[in-house]
């Protein structure tokens, strides 16, 4: 009896779609946190996996604050980047990146959101949202090199 439990769960694994091809792996950064070369910037990264198809792959940089007077993050309503077409949803992983300048007196945290889209004919087939997290290695344009947070403090 175990033997029959035992080939019947390789058999299921077996078969079973490859994780990325159900859920593909996404995630998002602070690749740029208010430095020398970028004062009172935000930059955030974020990266999409494939799906197998020709599916376009779309990400929407957004930038939150942390309001002081309860803790709850906002929107920073002209920290936009819209909808952006990062590539075609072959089998890798895609990055993309959005950099936003802060205005403001006084120090601020913030964070980035990131949402994704993955489209065919205009339709929309899968969609994630993630919030920045630090100990991502892929951060091209980086500030400093490799620099990968969850949030930022903007010091004005």
């Amino acid at each position: 009896m175990r033997r029959i439990v035992l080939i019947t769960a390789l058999l299921i694994a077996a078969t079973a779609p490859a994780a990325g091809a159900a859920q593909p792996q996404v995630w998002a950064t602070v690749n740029v946190c208010d430095t020398a070369a970028h004062p009172d910037q935000i930059g955030v990264r974020g990266s999409m996996g494939g799906l197998g198809t020709r599916a376009g792959m779309y990400m929407r940089f957004r930038v939150q604050y942390r309001d002081p007077s309860d803790g709850r993050w906002r929107y920073v309503t002209t920290a936009d980047s819209r909808w952006r077409r990062a590539g075609t949803a072959r089998n890798r992983a895609l990055e993309s990146g959005w950099s936003f300048e802060l205005a403001g007196t006084g120090p601020q945290i913030v964070r980035g959101v990131v949402r994704f889209q993955w489209r065919r004919g205009g339709r929309v087939l899968r969609s994630k949202r993630r919030v920045t997290e630090s100990g991502h290695r892929s951060t091209a344009g980086a500030d400093p090199r490799d620099f990968s947070a969850a949030t930022c403090r903007i010091t004005h």
